[in-house]
């Protein structure tokens, strides 16, 4: 059943065709077979080499329409900015405790946010929490003493994104029941971000390839140039 729904999903792609942003965000809508609320991510191939330490790509965006998930927050602060965290909306916070919880296997959360004071302690985490990308870090704003902002902003629907090995960047940009309208609002300004991020040692052709794709729905192939010709200064 799974396959034949997969063969009904790709029957809505012109496979010949490379799609705008707005249409391939329309088109994931109508390609994603399952019947819960697929994610719908954004799979982009950078021109980057990341084994070189200047031409990694990192960050952060605030996407507009968030991406249809309570996003659970940690927030290792002690006194007046833990209370800040705490009526920002953060769902824990606290110092050593939650370190030796974490250290003990708790991961019951999405996302983490440190003072920088507190970072010593934190350290200690990095082998958890740094392969599974939750390692706070002051590149992408999640470590900070304005906790209430980051909290806020996590909350809202902040996404980080992060070149691999291959150079690829994999962001998830909102849900298949939201409008397209708005899929295409947080693809484009993942894209800006992506955009202003570009390396000065990258060489040639930056964005080489965009695929747009729901949980279990196929890929959408989106045109890179048009996309590479809309953020040109």
């Amino acid at each position: 059943m799974a396959g034949k729904k997969y063969g009904v999903a790709l029957a809505v792609l012109d496979r010949e065709r490379e799609y705008t942003v707005e249409d391939a965000m329309e088109t994931v809508k109508k390609a994603a077979p399952a019947r819960f609320d697929e994610t719908v991510e954004m799979a982009i191939r950078l021109g980057v080499d990341p084994k070189h330490a200047d031409q990694m790509v990192r960050g952060a965006v605030v996407l507009p329409h968030g991406i249809g998930k309570s996003v659970r927050v940690v927030v290792f602060a002690k006194g007046e900015k833990e209370r800040e965290a705490r009526e920002a909306g953060a769902d824990h916070v606290g110092a050593e405790d939650f370190i030796e919880k974490i250290q003990g296997g708790w991961m019951d959360f999405d996302s983490t946010i440190a003072t920088p004071d507190l970072m010593g302690q934190v350290g200690k985490l990095g082998k958890i929490l740094g392969p599974r990308g939750l390692m706070p870090n002051p590149k992408v704003g999640t470590v900070t003493f304005d906790v209430a902002r980051a909290v806020r902003e996590v909350k809202a629907g902040k996404v980080e994104f992060r070149v691999d090995k291959a150079g690829n960047v994999h962001v998830p940009v909102g849900k298949k029941s939201f409008p397209a309208g708005h899929l295409t609002a947080n693809a484009m300004t993942l894209l800006e971000a992506i955009m202003r991020a570009k390396p000065a040692g990258a060489k040639g052709h930056y964005l080489r390839s965009i695929t747009v794709s729901s949980t279990m729905g196929p890929g959408i192939p989106v045109d890179v140039q048009r996309v590479a010709n809309q953020f040109k200064k």
